[in-house]
């Protein structure tokens, strides 16, 4: 009779541990909804943000992280100064949380010192980051002045002879242009809203222009694409290929690649209602064809990219989840805007992994640990031995913007 009641309880035992695994297993971000994991990951944003916030200077904003753990920050003038407001703003706009906004706010005017900066093509990065999203997110007007006179400047950088914005002063390169140009042509077509008439007209002209020569010059057959083009500034041809952060010149950097989708997404949304629709239509099939190649060659466990998707090193090579999360975010775009269905579903399926890995242990600190960054594992210029396997401000911006998009996408159609 003892040796039953022993097996009952065995049995007992073991299937309510069976139900309890079953239970927690349940919790996991695979299980989640993405309006679950955005909410768990903007709650989680107000906590780190706030801390990282408390680690910085009256000028300073965070950069990345030394290999003792330690934030490493910058000036206003680092090229990724933006994101860190930006973020804020993301989350501030998700969670109305009053502290978010004096910090983001707070944040967003240590960049005033770059109203007169023109040295590279950054000033898109650092200022729709910030002070756009600062009037997204508010709809106060006073942020507009520094749009609009960013933009001027970053067209200034424009040669008729190229048809390119030159990315870098210096003696490096005669002409540099970079695929990371094509993110900060939103400036420009910004710009050219707000200011209107024939001012307007001639930025919109400048995004166009740059956006076709890129088109026709720095993809491969395969719809890859080269880091950096230097063009001739005597007749425009291209002197030079180069991937400069990649593996060697003729790999596929992912974060270029990601650059790529996004900008070509972007720009189809942004010429959408010009009286010439080819314009729109040729961008946008330019980036339907990128997220092809993407499609191809992601990771099939998590999406994810390796830091260059032609490193002999793969699966042992490095992944990059700063990459990841500029693709999920031009993912969640793309598919609302492509009227290919078969396209759509496989960029909704494609951004879902990434963002639910992105936010699973793996990638995703916890509270007040990492420096205030939220995702781990970025890697920013591994030729160099600069940033590498780190968390970096712009994979958190991205990573909260397509957690937001979807967030939209979903109330919307829930209507």
């Amino acid at each position: 009779m003892k040796t039953i009641t022993r097996l009952l309880t065995f049995v007992a035992i073991f299937f309510t541990t069976i139900l309890s695994c079953s239970s927690h297993k349940k919790t996991t971000s695979e299980e989640e909804s993405l309006q679950d994991i955005a909410e768990r990951v903007f709650t989680l944003a107000r906590t780190q943000l706030k801390y990282q916030d408390s680690l910085l200077q009256e000028k300073t904003l965070p950069r990345t992280l030394d290999k003792e753990g330690n934030l490493v920050t910058s000036d206003a003038g680092w090229w990724c100064s933006g994101f860190f407001p930006g973020s804020l703003w993301l989350t501030y706009q998700y969670t109305k949380d009053p502290e978010i906004l004096k910090e983001a706010s707070n944040n967003t005017y240590k960049l005033y010192v770059l109203a007169d900066r023109d040295i590279d093509h950054d000033i898109g990065f650092q200022i729709m980051s910030s002070f756009e999203r600062a009037y997204l997110s508010t709809g106060d007007e006073k942020y507009l002045p520094m749009v609009r006179q960013s933009a001027k400047r970053l067209a200034g950088r424009f040669s008729p002879v190229t048809k390119t914005i030159k990315s870098w002063n210096g003696d490096k390169w005669e002409w540099p242009v970079i695929i990371d140009n094509m993110m900060n042509l939103e400036l420009l077509t910004t710009g050219a809203r707000l200011i209107g008439g024939a001012a307007g007209d001639s930025l919109m002209k400048v995004a166009v222009t740059h956006a076709t020569t890129t088109m026709n010059n720095h993809f491969r057959e395969d719809n890859t694409c080269y880091h950096l083009l230097d063009y001739s500034t005597t007749d425009g041809h291209v002197k030079k290929k180069q991937t400069v952060q990649g593996y060697s010149d003729e790999s596929a950097w992912a974060r270029g690649q990601a650059w790529a989708l996004y900008g070509y997404t972007m720009m189809a949304r942004e010429t959408s209602s010009l009286k010439d629709i080819t314009i729109s239509q040729s961008f946008l099939k330019k980036a339907e064809d990128i997220a092809r190649m993407l499609l191809s060659r992601l990771p099939e466990e998590d999406g994810i990219p390796f830091w260059d998707f032609d490193d002999p090193k793969i699966p042992e090579a490095l992944k990059d989840a700063s990459a990841g999360a500029v693709m999920a975010s031009a993912f969640v775009e793309l598919s609302s805007l492509t009227k290919d269905k078969t396209l759509s579903e496989s960029c909704k399926a494609m951004y879902q992994k990434q963002l639910r890995a992105l936010a699973s242990e793996k990638y995703l600190a916890g509270p007040r640990t990492n420096g205030g960054f939220l995702l781990k594992h970025s890697v920013g210029n591994l030729p160099e031995n600069s940033e590498v396997d780190v968390p970096l401000s712009y994979a958190d911006y991205y990573f909260l913007e397509a957690l937001s998009r979807c967030s939209k996408s979903s109330k919307k159609s829930s209507k």
